[in-house]
């Protein structure tokens, strides 16, 4: 079954840290990437550029609208994620909580619907 984790974090948080300590977070955040590439688990996974770099399109009508920026009014941003395998959403979550970046943001674990053409 595939699970996908939404990584979510304040990026003004980010934006703070000193250079050391968010090379630190990278490097475990790496790490933790090959750590369940090596259990099976692993699918894909990527960050995401800040908040500010993003666009939302939305199509109404048959026009679409492009606005500047995520669409969600939120203190954190989705920051990446990691679409896995795993047998249940209970080994998703423990999964899940062995990312070290979960310190600071929050995961989301998600099951993947899978969409079958009729």
């Amino acid at each position: 079954m595939k699970f996908l984790f939404l990584i979510y974090h304040e990026e003004k948080v980010l934006d703070t840290m000193p250079p050391k300590e968010m090379q630190k977070l990278v490097d475990s955040a790496l790490d933790y990437d090959d750590e369940i590439r090596g259990s099976g688990h692993y699918i894909v996974s990527n960050a995401l550029q800040r908040a500010r770099t993003a666009r939302t399109i939305r199509v109404r009508g048959g026009k679409a609208t492009v606005t500047d920026g995520p669409f969600a009014e939120t203190k954190e941003q989705l920051g990446g994620f990691f679409l896995i395998d795993a047998k249940d959403m209970d080994e998703a979550c423990a999964v899940a909580a062995r990312f070290p970046p979960a310190r600071i943001g929050i995961i989301e674990v998600r099951p993947v619907q899978e969409m079958q053409h009729s």
